[in-house]
């Protein structure tokens, strides 16, 4: 493939990300190797700007795409329940048990091993926007998977030593019982 192909090729990736047609094909572009051919004969000047224009096109939508999935609250239901008469909404005192881990694999908290669970009050700000977002319309006995993006978490400040700053943090969580400011 010469120079002007791989720019059009190139065009067409990028076009069609734009458009929002085919997102599969922009995402892979990160881990497929580029091989940039030119004439010997080719002018210098004209080599470098196709090079530019290659990494260019390559670089802006990636950043774009990956900055987007960056901000966006991932929600897993890994264990749906049966009979849910009672949804968590905003108001209600959920009781959690939870595992918190950096996207390393790095567990930085849990209530499991000290078989307490952790009581709040879902929607008021008592824990990160992540967790009162990521919760709502939650079963009694349901388990989820929230991969929070920093914006939802700790951000850019983080919660040292455990937590740094920027870290995408990833929670499976079991609500284990559900008591709307009704019932106190």
């Amino acid at each position: 493939m010469d120079e002007a192909l791989l720019c059009i090729h190139m065009l067409i990736l990028y076009w069609q990300q734009v458009r929002g047609s085919d997102p599969g094909l922009l995402t892979s572009l990160p881990n497929d190797r580029l091989i940039l051919r030119f004439r010997r004969d080719e002018n210098i000047t004209d080599m470098r700007l196709n090079l530019v224009l290659a990494v260019t096109l390559m670089s802006i939508p990636m950043a774009l795409v990956q900055g987007a999935e960056k901000k966006k609250l991932q929600i897993g239901i890994k264990k749906r329940v049966d009979n849910c008469p009672i949804k968590s909404r905003k108001g209600d005192v959920l009781n959690m048990h939870y595992t918190g881990k950096l996207e390393d694999g790095t567990e930085f908290d849990s209530s499991i091993p000290r078989n307490q669970p952790f009581t709040f009050t879902l929607g008021t700000g008592q824990v990160i926007k992540g967790w009162d977002q990521g919760l709502l319309g939650m079963c009694e006995g349901e388990k989820r998977k929230l991969v929070i993006p920093s914006e939802l978490g700790y951000g850019d400040r983080g919660a040292p030593p455990k937590i740094p700053g920027g870290a995408t943090l990833i929670f499976e969580v079991e609500l284990l019982s559900i008591e709307r400011r009704s019932d106190l």
